[in-house]
């Protein structure tokens, strides 16, 4: 099995129609998210990340202005390959370049393990969004 990784980071001019179709059958088709919250409008602001696995783009997510991390996204059949890890720590780094403390995300509970292997700490009460029950979660990169 090849290990062969590649995080493309962009703006969603250059990485919106992979991002967007890896999205779409993520979040719309296997997790029944509607339409108009998935496209929320706030990707022209954000950085973008794209995994690449032997030449295929198969995960992606998104780092607001505010230092939110949010859309991680990767197809099923990539999933167990380190491809959500490649993409936080690409995520966690562009927001320590860019000089945030810390980094937040609503985390799906049950990605919060995931997210806990991270260094991200989880913070008040689980809430639904989308009809999917979601956690805040914060990592601090200053300490």
């Amino acid at each position: 099995m090849s290990t062969a990784i590649r995080i493309e980071v962009g703006d969603w001019k250059t990485l919106g129609e992979a991002a967007s179709e890896i999205r779409r059958r993520v979040f719309i088709e296997e997790q029944r998210v509607p339409r108009d919250e998935e496209w929320d409008g706030r990707d022209p602001g954000c950085v973008h990340f794209l995994a690449w696995h032997d030449g295929v783009a198969v995960g992606t997510a998104r780092l607001l202005p505010d230092g939110h991390i949010g859309r991680v996204a990767v197809l099923e059949a990539a999933r167990g390959l380190g491809i959500g890890v490649a993409l936080m720590e690409a995520a966690i780094e562009a927001a320590r370049r860019r000089g945030f403390e810390r980094v937040e995300l609503a985390a799906q509970t049950h990605a919060l393990a995931f997210y806990e292997r991270l260094g991200f700490r989880a913070e008040g009460e689980v809430f639904l969004d989308a009809g999917i029950p979601h956690r805040n979660m914060v990592r601090r990169l200053s300490d």
